[in-house]
């Protein structure tokens, strides 16, 4: 439950009740993709139950789950074919098909093909903080991120989500972080970044399983390469990956966080799972963005304290 964060503002537009949105995804359920369809998104009950509630409501914090499947036939199949046809047509009519036709022939032989190709699924979880006006999204590609954006809005009129801006650039901090060695109080640097120089040369530096307090590492800052990635921790409960764009890849709770209690059923599982993610979740948002100076909203800072009192499948295949 949540691995690849990216967290959005939601708008001041937006006002819906959980009934509300409930009745819209219900409106717009997965249905698998048909024989020439090539993809098909639509949402699903987030505890995975046939008939189950496609809105999740677990301690004011709301979980919905949207999935997506896609056909894809591979670009050599369908040029071998239209070669195939193409040939045939020279061979009996004795002209060469013109660019109009050989396209017409590529969409015949793919809507030919695609009830024979393969499906991808995946799905994108995400959850609205309601109160705080946050909606976060667990997705791993942009693609992901932009479907599901997407299939919100529709769901979810006035919604107007924002991506997350902070007076100090992600990308500035992490700078400061590594030359220093003094990551903000609640945080510890990990083994792993990515750094990345800003001229031309477009040179990327790598550090997976190394410790960062080196020369070697203020050397290539100092020098104009900047982190694009920076693995850290916070409060020794929760790992991740914190990027340029201030999203948050590879997050893993340290052991110890859930509990591990075989006697607890299925929904109560589930309860108890999510509401530790929100809350573990909410409060590293709270001061990762206090660590970034604050938030800014529509041009105006938004300071945010930290602590719990604070605001806040392989599926990379196109079109996702």
């Amino acid at each position: 439950m949540f691995k690849n964060v990216t967290i959005y503002r939601i708008g001041p537009a937006w006002a819906m009740s959980l009934e509300q949105l409930e009745a819209n995804l219900q409106a717009a359920p997965f249905v698998e993709c048909g024989l020439t369809q090539e993809k098909s998104v639509g949402w699903t009950p987030p505890r995975g139950e046939v008939n189950g509630a496609f809105v999740e409501s677990i301690g004011g914090q709301w979980l919905l789950r949207l999935m997506l499947e896609s056909k894809a036939v591979p670009a050599s199949v369908i040029n071998r074919k239209v070669k195939e046809r193409a040939t045939q047509i020279e061979v009996t009519t004795g002209r060469k098909p013109g660019k109009k036709e050989t396209r017409n022939l590529k969409d015949e032989a793919r809507l030919e093909l695609l009830p024979m190709a393969f499906t991808k699924q995946g799905a994108v979880l995400v959850w609205i903080d309601p109160v705080a006006r946050l909606l976060v999204l667990d997705a791993a590609s942009q693609g992901k991120a932009d479907a599901a954006l997407t299939a919100l809005s529709t769901a979810m009129e006035g919604l107007g989500a924002m991506l997350l801006q902070t007076h100090i650039a992600p990308v500035t901090a992490m700078s400061d972080w590594l030359l220093s060695q003094e990551p903000p109080a609640g945080f510890s640097i990990d083994r792993e970044c990515e750094l990345k120089a800003a001229d031309d040369s477009k040179a990327v530096v790598r550090y997976a399983h190394h410790a960062l307090d080196i020369e070697e590492v203020q050397q290539h800052i100092t020098q104009g390469k900047r982190p694009s990635r920076l693995a850290l921790t916070w409060q020794g409960r929760v790992s991740f990956m914190l990027t340029g764009t201030l999203q948050i890849k590879k997050l893993q709770f340290v052991e110890g966080v859930f509990q591990d209690d075989a006697s607890v059923g299925k929904d109560d599982r589930f309860d108890a799972d999510a509401a530790i993610a929100t809350g573990e979740i909410r409060q590293l948002i709270a001061d990762l963005l206090a660590s970034l100076g604050g938030e800014m909203v529509a041009g105006a800072a938004m300071t945010v304290a930290t602590g719990a009192q604070g605001g806040a499948g392989d599926f990379d295949t196109a079109p996702f």
